[in-house]
């Protein structure tokens, strides 16, 4: 489909911009910020989105919220294409308030690409405003997904934090944890749980389960990212992907990648 021809005074009508480009792996947009809310999405390839309050991570059927101000980095794990929205903030009054993983279902998915394929979205145009208005509707609907990393904030906890994502022998039972830091054990999992929402033992689940995607989508094999991540052995780690995922390692990066696209009006 061919774009529309925009001109400046155009731009006030505009409810929905748009960006596509084709990025190679280990590309970064380093930190920053916008002041429209931002959908991005990666319909093939591996990404991950960090601000200070946590990290996101998003394959091609999840897609990263994040809000307009809020600062942040995009970095691409795998030759990815990067597909992102954003979304006039005066224009609704319902969108998600936080930085979100969100579930793109079949629907979300033609609504982000036919969007790209048009560039902009005008309210004046009631085929535009629909597609505009759907989108904002299937975001609310995706059920947020749980494959996020919230950092914890406090000196302690951060250290914590720090031990388990490198797996030092301190951090090997929560007790360890807790007195390697100089805390007692139920202080830091009160402390922990307030700052991440999470158990010290899930948040370390949830940093291994990160890890392991990364590493698969690299190319890694199922055993060797197994063990870097973490398992003691492959089936556990199987385990563990199918309940994240619904599906196994093998059968999830084979989907199809998508037509290439060279269009980078607004890179991020």
């Amino acid at each position: 489909m061919s774009q529309k021809r925009r001109t400046v005074a155009d731009e006030a009508y505009f409810v929905v911009r748009t960006s596509a480009a084709d990025l190679k792996a280990a590309t970064e947009l380093r930190n920053h910020a916008h002041e429209w809310h931002q959908l991005v999405y990666v319909s093939a390839g591996l990404m991950s989105v960090a601000t200070e309050a946590g990290t996101w991570v998003a394959p091609a059927s999840w897609a990263i919220w994040v809000p307009a101000g809020i600062r942040h980095g995009v970095r691409f794990v795998v030759d990815s294409a990067f597909r992102t929205a954003y979304f006039r903030p005066d224009w609704v009054d319902h969108y998600p308030q936080a930085c979100t993983v969100v579930s793109v279902s079949p629907l979300l998915r033609e609504l982000i690409l036919r969007t790209i394929n048009i560039g902009k979205l005008d309210r004046r145009d009631p085929i535009e405003a629909a597609i505009a208005a759907l989108t904002v509707s299937e975001l609310r609907l995706s059920a947020a997904r749980s494959l996020s990393l919230q950092q914890p904030t406090g000196k302690a906890t951060s250290h914590a934090a720090a031990l388990m994502s490198r797996r030092a022998p301190a951090a090997a039972t929560v007790s360890s944890l807790a007195k390697a830091v100089g805390v007692g054990t139920r202080t830091f999992e009160r402390r922990f749980f307030a700052e991440t929402g999470m158990t010290p033992g899930r948040w370390r689940q949830q940093q291994a389960m990160l890890v392991g995607l990364e590493l698969l989508a690299s190319g890694t094999a199922i055993k060797s990212a197994a063990a870097q991540a973490g398992y003691a052995t492959a089936s556990a780690f199987i385990a563990a992907f199918r309940k994240t995922f619904g599906t196994t390692p093998g059968s999830y990066f084979q989907i199809p990648a998508p037509r290439t696209f060279a269009r980078t009006e607004q890179l991020y």
